[in-house]
């Protein structure tokens, strides 16, 4: 069954304990210190918007000044891409810390989600609704960051380096990519084969994991049940979610044969380096060129 339809509705109930303004917060200083984006104000994030409407007209090439050439391509530097963006809760955080945000997402009931949240704010974020082994962009990012397991979703090698080629693509020269992934310790070792359950006042969930150890996946099973509006009753509703465990030494190697340099690695509780009972981990890249690379060998 396809993921995040009917769960995108209660998503953020579930969710509501993540520190998603923690991570708006670690992110923000990664871009600051190893990045080439900046958060801008008002003013500024409207003067990059309508660069970033010329380059996408293709205006760029015909710009009589040195001045309206670089002030196109500084649009670009600061555009940050949340790649899997879910509900827009991370991509409006950094919104509002002065990044100018796009969101591609591949569920149209989780960005219809974000959508809400985008009236409510009156962010200018642009939202795509794009599969991330498709990647579609008009013009090159300063930064991409996928985090909250999204890439974990890409179940073979070849799809996690297809996305990884794609993203150091459109990445402006320099540019940064921030991922983090859940390990294959945490799936054989922490979650696999438990069920997990949650009661809330207007919906409940049990959440089977079942772990398959030769393809270092995990099968979740997710069973809902939202009070309806009127009444007492509940509607019940089922997903199956499949997540692949990664190793560190598998993503660098990915990273690397995408054209990107890794140059940072945490352990994402711990912010310390990584171990091999780290559970999720975050690594920062940065593009180097574009040159093509070699097909993938298994």
């Amino acid at each position: 069954m396809e993921a995040y339809t009917d769960f995108a509705g209660v998503y953020d109930i579930f969710m509501e304990d993540t520190p998603y303004e923690a991570w708006a917060d670690f992110l923000s200083d990664l871009i600051e210190k190893y990045g080439i984006s900046k958060p801008l104000g008002e003013k500024e994030r409207l003067s990059s918007r309508t660069g970033n409407l010329n380059l996408a007209e293709g205006t760029l090439a015909e710009a009589e000044s040195t001045a309206a050439r670089e002030e196109a391509l500084e649009a670009e530097r600061n555009l940050v891409l949340d790649l899997g963006c879910g509900t827009g809760t991370l991509t409006e955080l950094l919104y509002a810390k002065g990044y100018d945000m796009i969101g591609v997402d591949n569920s149209e009931d989780m960005l219809r989600e974000a959508f809400e949240k985008k009236e409510k704010s009156g962010s200018e974020i642009l939202y795509l609704c794009q599969d991330m082994r498709d990647l579609n962009l008009y013009g090159t990012v300063g930064t991409v960051i996928s985090v909250c397991d999204s890439l974990n979703y890409l179940l073979e090698d070849d799809e996690i380096e297809g996305v990884f080629s794609l993203v150091n693509n459109y990445l402006y020269p320099g540019g940064l990519f921030i991922f983090d992934f859940n390990t294959v310790y945490k799936y054989e070792k922490v979650i696999g084969d438990t069920t997990i359950a949650e009661n809330r006042e207007t919906c409940s969930f049990i959440w089977e994991n079942f772990y398959h150890e030769q393809e270092k996946m995990n099968e979740y099973d997710l069973t809902i049940f939202v009070k309806q509006e009127k009444g007492e009753l509940f509607r019940r509703f089922t997903e199956t979610h499949l997540q692949r465990g990664y190793t560190l030494d598998k993503m660098l190697g990915f990273v690397e044969r995408a054209g990107m340099e890794a140059v940072l690695c945490l352990d994402a509780d711990t912010h310390d380096k990584p171990g091999e009972m780290s559970e999720r981990i975050y690594v920062a890249a940065r593009e180097r060129g574009k040159e093509k690379r070699p097909p993938y060998e298994k």
